[in-house]
């Protein structure tokens, strides 16, 4: 069942691409017309923002369901171990400090910090819960650091552009972009999948799990560096985008079933084709400025993580 929903997914996100390169402010009768004003359209603008925007989605999703099967709650993404924190202040620093190039390095450092302490910390504590405290005093902390970057700030010229930053955006991306988060995904993807068996053991409880061979440390160790690889690299190419994380596994959790490891594919696939969704309705919107990916992502997911939450509390917040 699950090898049917990730190829509609997939043909899903085909499309998406394809109509991404047709739709937009200017329309094209042929974007693959040979004239140079499409082929620069088509191939220098849409085409890598769409692309990037398929990437981050993609990295986002998979990072929200691996997380959700490692805590074992629904609700779970790159911001509850606090990875998304230290991702935005990585950039952050760098816009603040007017060595704004140095954002997107910034961003993928910052978030694997984030994972060696999540792993660090995780190996002397035993439970979903001790990761989540974890997370939210890492978030914490790295929400007070953002603040402290911005009132020390030497550069106040540097606010507009982390102001774009943190709303979120594939607009003007280019193929550096698409090669940075694609990187890294990959090898986020690499690790996290490698840590799929271990998280179909867990949906027994963390003592069953053990007692049937299972390697946790393994697998929170695989899971968090795996997510910090996938949330850098989205945060790197394309700023602060939350929300894709719950909502892509959620969606396709009602077709692909509740187990952690087969959801994986169908939630990477889920997260890319709704964030090239996203942007082609950002782009079609007849406003004056350009709505932020970031601000259409939450518009769509935070709906979707009340529905979620609501859920839980009626089922006396058990999954």
């Amino acid at each position: 069942m699950s090898a049917r929903v990730s190829i509609g997914l997939a043909a899903a996100g085909v499309v998406a691409l394809f109509a991404a390169l047709w739709l937009g402010p200017t329309p094209l009768a042929n974007p693959f017309a040979g004239d140079e004003a499409t082929r620069t359209i088509v191939w220098e603008i849409r085409f890598p923002r769409a692309l990037v925007a398929w990437i981050v989605g993609a990295a986002l999703g998979l990072t929200g369901a691996a997380l959700q099967g490692l805590l074992r709650n629904p609700l779970a993404d790159a911001g509850v171990l606090g990875l998304s924190g230290f991702a935005a202040l990585g950039a952050v620093l760098a816009f603040a400090f007017g060595v704004a190039t140095l954002a997107p390095l910034g961003a993928i450092l910052f978030a694997f910090a984030a994972a060696l302490v999540v792993t660090m910390l995780g190996w002397r504590t035993r439970g979903p819960a001790s990761l989540v405290l974890i997370g939210v005093g890492l978030s914490s902390f790295a929400g007070g650091l953002i603040a402290l970057a911005l009132n020390l700030a030497p550069n106040p010229g540097a606010l507009s552009d982390l102001v774009n930053w943190t709303l979120g955006s594939v607009e003007g991306r280019s193929m550096e972009h698409v090669l940075l988060a694609g990187g890294l995904l990959l090898a986020g993807a690499a690790l996290i999948f490698a840590a799929g068996r271990g998280l179909q053991a867990l949906t027994l409880g963390e003592e069953a799990a053990a007692a049937i061979g299972a390697n946790l440390t393994r697998t929170r160790t695989l899971v968090v560096l795996g997510a910090a690889a996938c949330t850098g690299g989205a945060t790197a190419a394309a700023g602060v985008i939350g929300f894709v994380g719950i909502a892509a596994p959620h969606l396709v959790r009602a077709l692909a079933g509740h187990d952690p490891a087969r959801l994986l594919l169908p939630s990477a696939l889920a997260g890319g084709a709704l964030l090239v969704s996203a942007d082609i309705v950002v782009r079609l919107l007849p406003t004056d400025a350009e709505l932020k990916l970031g601000v259409a992502a939450a518009l769509i997911g935070g709906p979707v993580f009340a529905l979620i939450a609501a859920r839980l509390a009626s089922r006396g917040g058990d999954q």
